[in-house]
């Protein structure tokens, strides 16, 4: 456990690296101690953010708070004010550079899928969770209910339970449903849900609003947007491998291709970024899609170190 907080500590408040994150996956790999070590320090990380979104108004702990006898007690309660301090900064979730790796509440989840990787749960015999790329997956009771906790990423959820609803927490809402299937992100802290069956609860800030097949509604800090119909095929399209757009900017589609494809795309004209997409795209083919955007859109590609892509 003291190395686990001293891992959390240095990938928290230090620079990690590519080398940093494959050295800890060493380490967690060493024994079922060690991985459950990493998320129980990762897991005090959680919730002391959570303390301290709720108590932000009270002012951090002084230095001298840390002060230990022992180097060890120091990185524990170093670690826990940095932690309470950093939140209620409001900078909790630290993203890698050009988001090439995972963070580390990523790292600690109970479940996450890689670039391009579905998995399916049984979360209970009632519901069934199918997880999209990069998809980031923690386990939650309350109460003695079964909750689960989208960390980050994207996931169908279909639930066919009885007297007690699903719940299913992402950011700061809480989304629930006995019958239904429903699609839910958690993308650069804005939450979309999207109802395909049934009926779906999504609770935010003190409101609740009910979704409806075909309805979708979004929320984040800055609240809960306008319900908005959608195509519950479109929204389920990643289930059966594909991607589809409609009279969407390039650089919205971009945005959605790097959560599927290596590396990552960049694009740095202005103009290229507005230009507008039609098409259905085959997840297991999106290598293709760099020159696809090339011959389209007369577009240029330089490839650097990384799997990063310039297009111009």
């Amino acid at each position: 456990m003291d190395e686990a907080l001293d891992w959390v500590v240095r990938l928290k408040t230090g620079a990690p690296t590519r080398a940093d994150v494959d050295a800890l996956q060493r380490w967690r790999q060493q024994s079922d101690a060690h991985e459950q070590a990493f998320k129980s320090a990762a897991r005090i990380l959680r919730h002391a953010g959570i303390a301290a979104q709720r108590f932000s108004s009270e002012p951090p702990p002084p230095p001298s708070a840390v002060v230990a006898s022992r180097p060890r007690a120091l990185a524990r309660r170093a670690f826990l004010g940095g932690a309470i301090a950093a939140a209620v900064g409001g900078y909790m979730v630290v993203r890698p550079p050009l988001d090439l790796w995972p963070s580390l509440e990523e790292l600690s989840a109970d479940y996450r899928t890689g670039k391009g990787e579905h998995r399916k749960i049984a979360i209970t015999p009632d519901v069934l969770l199918e997880m999209n790329t990069q998809t980031s997956i923690a386990q939650r009771s309350a109460a003695g209910d079964t909750q689960i906790e989208l960390i980050s990423g994207e996931a169908a959820v279909s639930s066919s339970s009885g007297s007690k609803p699903f719940v299913m927490t992402a950011a700061d809402g809480r989304i629930s449903a006995r019958q239904a299937d429903f699609n839910a992100r958690c993308l650069d802290g804005i939450v979309t849900v999207a109802c395909l069956s049934g009926d779906v609860d999504v609770e935010q800030g003190g409101k609740i609003v009910r979704l409806r097949k075909a309805e979708q509604i979004s929320y984040s800090v800055a609240g809960i947007d306008q319900l908005i119909a959608v195509d519950p095929q479109q929204i389920a399209a990643w289930q059966a491998g594909q991607l589809i757009f409609r009279d969407k900017p390039l650089a919205s589609v971009v945005s959605e291709i790097n959560r599927y494809r290596p590396g990552k795309i960049i694009i740095t004209n202005a103009d290229l970024k507005r230009r507008t997409v039609n098409g259905t795209f085959q997840i297991d083919k999106l290598g293709d899609f760099v020159a696809q955007v090339e011959k389209l859109f007369g577009a240029q590609a330089t490839s650097l170190p990384g799997g990063v892509v310039l297009l111009s």
